[in-house]
């Protein structure tokens, strides 16, 4: 059936020399999301003109680089801008770059006219708002080539019926100028008379992944040098390869090697784009989304080393005034699994982010606008403010369950971790050292015990504020997504501010805090001080929000880890008081995450990510299973 006729040529003579008009134009879509476009029965019909969350026609923004064709250097050898490198893609050109790329066409398909007089052609092109997001290709013998708005469909190829393919040749970056909508007019001419038809697709939003997708792939900064920190740093890669192949993880890690950001989790989030494919089974396209820090370099090897085959990059925009740097970064990015609450389904989940209440920072407008803009994953802020660096990611996260839900929510729990010291001052311990880390190579390790710490009035009003914010976002958490009491796990942690008492807290200066001229081997991490909010506290906040101080954890925060499978989390080493023979952080820990269902490992950040103000999923990243299709049906 026949979406749109518009009568728009002159009218048919009554002279019976004249050809006969065209039969009316049909022109289908996937419009049931089936994998199939449907030209012999009517399951495609219904629709097809309009698109609606259940029903209607999706097609790939095409940004990956299927034939490996984008340059990184220009003819004399020099590195591209970064501007040049975002702008090449398969969808930069006017070609489909191979069968894989092909594949990442949305099929849309002319019902034969077999009745079509010899004088009749026809036209295919996008119209509207997003006719210059598109391109249109048309399969002749077997090959595709570029179908352009004048060209023309002869009798024959109408008479046979024409597969068409498209490409989104952009990802959607505001709604308000282009909401990924491209509409497509099939108009057969003949006898004085044109007919047309549309089918109506929207391009697939690029979504963030969520922790009910089973890992697949780890990234890490692999950092060069001679000095202490890079072999720490080289052992702790080494260490995350056992951990990630233990974990039943195939693909080898990941690495980055050029740009020398530790903060792997920082300058990108791995997300995805997908359209039903053949057999029912999702299209799916890794869309790495750099962070919005155009000064942080780190994000250029995304283009340089991961852009291929079936991965795309994009790049959105830049901070403007009142928005911080640090809360840019991707560790202040993370994801509510999927959830339905008063009539309103969240099937692909719900992003989160930090924001500073006390001052009103927020994430780059253009990155809010960018994921808002995708309609599907409804962004939700939750306040940061009392955090040095500022992410959710120091104090949050989702965890799969056995449960009808299917998720959890875990946070730290400070008030656990003060009661942790308590009980082993009461048992007589008081005296034992507070960490049990060895001294690193060029750093000493803490001398101060439980009884130094809990003597210590700011050690337990940085942790009452942390306790109190915790709850204030859990209380959002809970009314957003109506996760109950028992749906959540609580981890014990500690939190101290970041301030010169840290030194006599940890027996060290945060290393985020030492600028190269301290430790010279950190020259590569330059950025890496600003790139998650080491700041001092002198700076901290702002006016009439004295109580705010901004804290990081103390004690290795246990909620900052990484879940390699549905059953197995891989925490920082906690290096907590032994007692008799047995960490109490560990056990305490194991315990809580073993009640949730996870099998707990650890991996020692304590030198390369903790003292940094971060810790193990800071320093690493996740590919994730995306093949679960994000659309409803009708």
């Amino acid at each position: 059936m026949a979406g749109v006729l518009a009568a728009t040529g002159a009218t048919a003579m009554a002279d019976t020399s004249t050809p006969a008009a065209p039969r009316v134009p049909d022109l289908r879509a996937d419009v049931n999301r089936d994998g199939h476009v449907d030209v012999e029965g009517a399951s495609d019909t219904a629709g097809e003109n309009t698109w609606t969350a259940r029903r209607g026609a999706i097609v790939l923004p095409n940004v990956d680089d299927d034939a490996k064709r984008c340059p990184v250097k220009d003819a004399r050898g020099r590195p591209l801008s970064d501007a040049k490198l975002a702008r090449c893609n398969d969808a930069s050109d006017t070609k489909v770059n191979g069968a894989r790329d092909a594949a990442d066409l949305a099929r849309l398909k002319t019902v034969p006219l077999t009745e079509t007089s010899a004088t009749s052609h026809g036209t295919v092109k996008a119209i509207g708002p997003g006719a210059k997001k598109a391109h249109l290709f048309v399969r002749r013998d077997g090959r595709w080539s570029l179908l352009r708005p004048t060209d023309r469909l002869s009798a024959s190829e109408l008479r046979a019926g024409v597969e068409l393919g498209v490409e989104a040749t952009d990802v959607v970056r505001d709604a308000r100028k282009w909401n990924g909508e491209i509409k497509v007019r099939f108009t057969v001419t003949g006898g004085g008379t044109s007919r047309s038809d549309d089918v109506v697709l929207r391009t697939a939003p690029v979504l963030t992944h969520h922790h009910l997708q089973r890992a697949e792939e780890v990234l890490v900064t692999k950092v060069k040098g001679a000095g202490a920190y890079g072999r720490d740093q080289r052992k702790f890669v080494k260490e995350l390869a056992r951990q990630v192949k233990d974990a039943g993880i195939g693909k080898p890690l990941t690495t980055f090697t050029k740009y020398g950001d530790p903060w792997a989790q920082d300058f990108v989030e791995p997300a995805y784009a997908s359209m039903p494919g053949t057999g029912g089974k999702p299209r799916t396209m890794r869309v790495m989304i750099r962070s919005a820090q155009p000064d942080r370099e780190a994000g250029r090897e995304l283009f340089e080393k991961l852009r291929g085959p079936d991965v795309g990059v994009v790049q959105v925009g830049k901070p403007t005034a009142n928005e911080e740097w640090t809360l840019n970064s991707m560790g202040n990015l993370e994801t509510i699994p999927p959830y339905t609450l008063n009539g309103r389904s969240y099937p692909a989940g719900r992003v989160i982010q930090g924001y500073r209440a006390d001052s009103g920072s927020k994430p780059a407008k253009s990155m809010r606008t960018f994921l808002s803009s995708q309609g599907v994953q409804a962004p939700l802020l939750l306040d940061t403010s009392w955090l040095s660096v500022g992410h959710v990611d120091e104090f949050v996260q989702f965890l799969p369950a056995d449960t009808e839900r299917g998720w959890r929510v875990g946070v730290a729990d400070p008030a656990a971790g003060v009661e942790l010291l308590r009980k082993a001052k009461r048992d007589g311990h008081g005296g034992t050292k507070m960490f049990s880390v060895p001294r690193g190579s060029d750093i000493p390790a803490p001398k101060e015990t439980i009884d130094q710490v809990l003597a210590k009035a700011s050690f337990h009003a940085d942790n009452k504020v942390a306790a109190e914010r915790i709850k204030a976002n859990l209380d959002v958490l809970k009314r957003e997504t109506g996760v109950t009491d028992a749906e959540i796990v609580r981890v014990p942690g500690l939190y101290t501010r970041d301030s010169d008492e840290r030194a006599d807290l940890s027996g060290s200066r945060k290393l985020r805090r030492m600028g190269p001229d301290v430790l010279q081997e950190f020259s590569q991490l330059r950025d890496a001080d600003r790139a998650r909010g080491g700041r001092d506290a002198a700076d901290g906040p702002a006016s009439g929000a004295a109580a705010v101080r901004p804290n990081s954890a103390y004690v290795p925060g246990a909620v900052n880890g990484v879940l390699l499978s549905p059953t197995r989390y891989l925490a920082p080493k906690q290096w907590g008081p032994v007692i008799g023979g047995r960490d109490v952080f560990t056990e305490a820990v194991n315990s809580v995450y073993a009640k949730a269902g996870f099998t707990t490992t650890y991996i020692d950040d304590w030198y390369t990510y903790h003292l940094g103000m971060g810790e193990v999923h800071c320093g690493t990243n996740t590919l994730r299973d995306a093949r679960a299709p994000w659309w409803p049906t009708a």
